[in-house]
Formats: structure tokens, C-alpha cells, sequence
């Protein structure tokens, strides 16, 4: 069901950033410069066993090329792992150009970044796009051991490492992250950033909330969708008004599979809600939306879903395909 991204890399260098974590340098693999990079962005990579995933940029510098970082996830439903096995030095792989969905306010005050595990990826460049910029921030690194801390030196030898606080779970001298203390002051011209797995980043927004800090002023980017437990995932039908077709879908079956079974092709990437690939327009009906992509608004309008999650509280959706 995933669709190749169209640009060609060529994989310059494989590093072991941490435990279980590489890191991979893409260059061009002709004289094309790559795309440039804005802080928080990310690329889908095609990986040789045909999956597609989503990998933030650790720096927006592109002198030794697109930097990500793939932690070997022990859940993984084949992604990291092929990536751990099968990408070597020297190989052509396909990404898409860089989006983002995770950038930067402008002109804040001050930015607070809270990084998890291998979360610390998009926070790195954003710590080098507001140091360079002169900006006024904190980045606070939490990771279960020193071993497992990828970027550590790096983010030692950065000229905003005063700045930078490691959290590290297993070293006594390391002091734990105090979310409270750490989000204490939320103003109007302050900005939360968090990266990390779910229960990390659940923690540090609900701490927020209970703080004061306005939903607007809260940033965040999740590596998987945190699970659902479904009521109601009865049969509905869509509706394609661009070609007269009627799709059913039955209960247990995605909104996307029942169009891919049908001929239908839709752009895919992350299969879980999280990245606004296959993002639909919705002529008539009523979504349930059970993305991470939209907002609370853009789903309380329902003039698009998420086929690739989302499914129809009304019987029927009426999209524009």
C-alpha cells in the first residue's frame, strides 16, 4: 500500500550514534543539490524491504548531506529493522523532499525543547537554527542510559551546551527531569517543543496543561499513534464523487485498504494518521477521526480524513476521488 517517494540518495556514511541507534548521512547521488531543510522537518524513506518511513532531520546544515538517525525498535513492524540490516554505505535508497509539520515559531521569546530517547533528532537541529539565530532556549535530553543517548558528543561540543540538560536514568550524578519546575513560567511568547515515545510525551503535555500553557503554544511530534480501543468499527461506504464509485468498507478494514482493493490508488506513508499523506477531501458525511495530523478544529470542520485510520460515523462519506 505504500508509495515510493520520487528522489534518489545515496547513503555516504553509516554511523552507530548509540545502542540500537545508526546514523546515516544521504547525498545526492548526481551534482542536483538536495532540497533545503527548515528546522523540525522530516523525509519518508523508502527502506529496501519495501516499507516507508518517517525519519526527522538532525540538522539543517546539508554539507555532508540529509542527517537521520533509526532507532532499532524491538515493536517494529519491519521498518527499523530492515533499515538496521539491509542499508549499507554506498547504497541508493528513494525519500521524499522534506516536510514539515513540526517548525519553529517565529520571533518566540523563548523555546523550551524536550527531547526523548531517539526524539532528540529533530530537537537537535532546532537547538542549531535558534542558536544560530540567537534565540533563547532550553533543550532538556531524557534517555534510560548514557549508551543509549545518540548525538551525545555532539550535543557536548555545540556551542549551546550550557543550554543543554541530560536526564539520564541510570547515572547518579545525572538529576532527574523535574517537568514542573521545568515548565513553571508559561508565558504568551514562550513555546513548547517535545519529541519522544508516547509516555514521554504524554507526560510533558499534560504537565503543561496542568501548568497554564495554552494548547497554541504546544508543540509536539509522535513516532506512532497511542493505541485506541475502537467501540464501534462497523461497515460504511465511500462515496467517489470524482469518479461515480461506491466503496464499502467492511469492520476491520481501513478506509485505504478497502480503496487499494478496489483499484484505487492513494498516496500512503505512515499507515497510522500520523504524517497527512493520503489526507482526503470529505464532500458530505461525518469522519471519525482517529489521526494525530489534524487539529481539533480541521476535524470539527470534517472537509477531510485520514483514510488510512479514520473511519465514518455516518454510513456513508462522500470524498473526493
Amino acid at each position: 500500500m505504500n508509495q515510493s517517494p520520487g528522489l534518489h540518495v545515496r547513503v555516504a556514511r553509516r554511523t552507530q550514534l548509540a545502542e540500537d541507534i545508526i546514523g546515516l548521512s544521504l547525498a545526492p547521488v548526481a551534482d542536483t543539490p538536495l532540497p533545503p531543510v527548515t528546522a523540525g522537518a522530516h523525509i519518508d524513506l523508502t527502506l529496501p524491504n519495501g516499507l516507508v518511513r518517517q525519519y526527522s532531520l538532525a540538522s539543517t546544515d546539508l554539507r555532508e548531506g540529509y542527517q537521520i538517525g533509526i532507532l532499532l525498535d524491538p515493536t517494529s513492524r519491519g521498518g527499523s529493522a530492515s533499515a538496521h540490516r539491509d542499508i549499507a554505505v554506498g547504497d541508493t535508497i528513494r525519500i521524499s523532499a522534506p516536510r514539515n509539520h513540526f517548525p519553529l515559531v517565529e520571533g518566540a521569546r523563548q523555546s523550551l525543547l524536550f527531547a526523548g530517547g531517539i526524539g532528540i533528532t529533530p530537537m537537535i537541529s532546532m537547538a542549531d537554527t535558534l542558536d544560530a539565530t540567537g534565540a533563547d532556549f532550553t533543550l532538556h535530553y531524557c534517555v534510560r542510559s548514557a549508551g543509549r543517548a545518540a548525538f551525545r558528543e555532539r550535543l557536548r561540543q555545540a556551542p549551546y551546551a550550557t543550554k543543554t540538560h541530560f536526564h539520564i536514568d541510570d547515572r547518579a550524578d545525572s538529576p532527574p527531569l523535574d517537568a514542573r519546575a521545568a515548565l513553571a513560567h508559561p508565558t504568551a511568547d514562550t513555546h513548547l517543543y517535545v519529541c519522544g515515545p508516547n509516555g514521554f510525551l504524554d507526560h510533558i503535555i499534560s504537565t503543561a496543561r496542568d501548568m497554564g500553557w495554552a494548547e497554541t503554544n504546544i508543540h509536539f511530534e509522535r513516532f506512532s499513534a497511542p493505541p485506541t480501543t475502537a467501540v464501534d468499527d462497523g461497515s460504511f461506504e465511500l462515496a467517489l464523487a470524482k469518479s461515480a464509485r461506491t466503496v464499502h468498507v467492511n469492520a476491520g478494514q481501513s478506509a485505504a485498504q478497502a480503496l487499494f482493493a478496489a483499484g484505487i490508488a492513494l498516496p500512503m506513508s505512515c499507515e497510522q494518521g500520523l504524517c497527512g499523506t493520503c489526507l482526503t477531501t470529505v464532500l458530505d458525511g461525518e469522519p471519525d477521526h482517529r489521526d494525530m495530523f489534524l487539529t481539533d478544529a480541521e476535524k470539527a470542520a470534517n472537509t477531510c480524513f485520514t483514510p488510512c485510520c479514520s473511519r465514518a460515523r455516518s454510513a456513508r462519506l462522500v470524498i473526493d476521488l
